[in-house]
């Protein structure tokens, strides 16, 4: 997420830097309608980085009125938009009503099946309810900064997503997600920073 406001002050430093320290490609997440135009502007500044459009679920009430979805598919027309993200559901803060996070989730992953574009899904404290939309939309993409059971991983493999591990997998206190990784083969497993929200 480098379009974040903790990146005013080294953005440019930063992203210069990722080449020494070996990263090729970025793969930047809008969160909201205003992070998603400051996505595709980076996009154009680096040939490394490419962007992911879309609402996330905090942003499902603030931003998802009105001609939301048609302004998010224009969005990924533009530039180097790779995904529709990151979406899903947070019932863990409740930033928005779950309903409301749903009906702007599922808007999405619709929208992500007309384009033929894979999706970045949050998924944090609803698993049940993303696995139900996951399976009803047959989408390609990563279940991102996976928190769940080993046996829903399993599942969301059979659907065909990825899995994406952060940093939190490298905590004593993180056995659920060790067994989780466990079961989830090589090649269906993503490393991620989630930067700059989560452990590195």
């Amino acid at each position: 997420h480098y379009d974040d406001g903790r990146f005013d002050e080294d953005r440019d430093t930063l992203l210069g830097s990722l080449a020494w320290h070996v990263v090729s490609l970025v793969v930047d997440p809008a969160c909201d309608l205003a992070s998603c135009e400051k996505t595709l502007a980076l996009s154009e500044k680096y040939d490394f980085l490419y962007s992911a459009v879309g609402l996330h679920p905090h942003s499902a009430e603030s931003d998802g009125e009105g001609n939301w979805l048609q302004k998010v598919a224009d969005f990924s027309k533009q530039g180097k938009v790779v995904a529709i993200g990151e979406i899903g559901l947070d019932y863990h803060y409740d930033f928005s009503p779950r309903e409301k996070q749903i009906e702007v989730f599922a808007a999405q992953l619709g929208l992500a099946n007309d384009l033929g574009l894979p999706v970045i899904i949050h998924d944090r404290e609803a698993h049940a309810d993303t696995f139900e939309l996951v399976k009803k939309y047959r989408p390609k993409g990563i279940i991102h900064c996976y928190s769940g059971s080993a046996e829903m991983a399993k599942e969301f493999v059979k659907l065909g997503m990825y899995i994406g591990f952060t940093g939190s997998v490298t905590f004593k206190n993180a056995n659920k997600l060790l067994f989780a990784a466990a079961e989830v083969p090589e090649d269906r497993i993503l490393l991620e920073t989630d930067c700059p929200y989560m452990a590195p």
